[in-house]
């Protein structure tokens, strides 16, 4: 029988994924051991654990830079995973050892719906499938019990290889079909854009010998720096149309890493809100802009009884 409910989609994250924030924090997961760092960061997505346990979506859907497919946007349909999974370009700070679950109905439904769009898509369906740290880094900081199912869907490499409009344009098209799947699974999402802002880095890590050292942490530019705050303002005020507008000029400009599409497919799986954003931390890691930023389509919702 075809689901009367209508599911929704709860709000979206923009959740910054540098392993160092899963290397500062010392979960079991993750091999080695630190004494910390990068706080800012991490104490925002504080807030992000508590919404959750507020919410209780039924899924958290992530889209991933670290998960590159050369044709097509791939999605996580293994109903369970487990493995361990290793930065490649941090194996000394990222070890971690996943264990979780997926929704492997919602999935196939946003395969499904992408492909109806005139999108390529398919469920990657391989059990022994290594999830990437993108995808880990995020959800781990988002929700470190792993208690909600999840959906990663992977970065078609286009945009490295094409013109930036036009893969922005077909991420829109990942997100009105990621909305439709979701409102026809009649679950409660939320989404989660796994990225950076600015993504100029050092060559180098500063102090090799301790990479938890903040005296050594700064941002990699001023222009890069006043790039990342002109978005989280445009984000703060709800100006999702001048967000839009300039977000080919600051992938240019600031080699920012929502070029890979998270941002633009996670605002268009939400309509493109206007709700003003709220920035719950902004910093740097190894030079580039991170920012914990939230989207909460439930705020106009409080006090009423459904």
């Amino acid at each position: 029988m075809p689901n009367l409910k209508h599911g929704q989609i709860l709000g979206g994250w923009l959740a910054p994924h540098p392993p160092h924030l899963v290397y500062a924090e010392n979960p079991t997961q993750n091999e080695p051991r630190s004494r910390g760092g990068w706080e800012v960061l991490r104490w925002g997505y504080d807030h992000c654990r508590t919404k959750l346990k507020e919410q209780r979506p039924d899924v958290i859907l992530v889209h991933t830079p670290h998960w590159q497919t050369t044709v097509g946007h791939d999605v996580l349909a293994v109903p369970k995973l487990s493995g361990l999974s290793v930065d490649p370009i941090f194996p000394h700070l990222f070890r971690y050892r996943f264990d979780l679950q997926v929704d492997v109905e919602l999935a196939l439904g946003i395969s499904a719906e992408a492909r109806k769009l005139g999108l390529t898509s398919k469920p990657m369906t391989n059990p022994d499938f290594r999830v990437d740290y993108g995808t880990i880094t995020s959800l781990h900081m988002m929700n470190p019990n792993w208690d909600i199912p999840i959906i990663a869907l992977s970065s078609n490499n286009s945009p490295y290889f094409h013109d930036t409009k036009v893969a922005q344009d077909e991420m829109i098209k990942l997100g009105i079909a990621t909305k439709n799947a979701v409102i026809q699974s009649g679950k409660r999402v939320v989404l989660a854009a796994s990225n950076s802002l600015s993504h100029l880095h050092f060559s180098a890590e500063p102090n090799p010998e301790l990479p938890e050292d903040m005296s050594r942490e700064h941002v990699f530019s001023q222009s890069q720096y006043e790039w990342d705050v002109r978005v989280l303002n445009l984000m703060r005020s709800g100006d999702v149309h001048g967000l839009m507008s300039i977000m080919p000029q600051f992938i240019d400009e600031a080699c920012a890493e929502v070029k890979a599409g998270g941002l633009t497919w996670m605002l268009s799986a939400m309509d493109f809100p206007k709700t003003p954003a709220q920035v719950h931390a902004y910093g740097n890691v190894i030079g580039t802009g991170n920012a914990v930023v939230e989207w909460d389509l439930t705020s106009h919702k409080k006090g009423i009884t459904p």
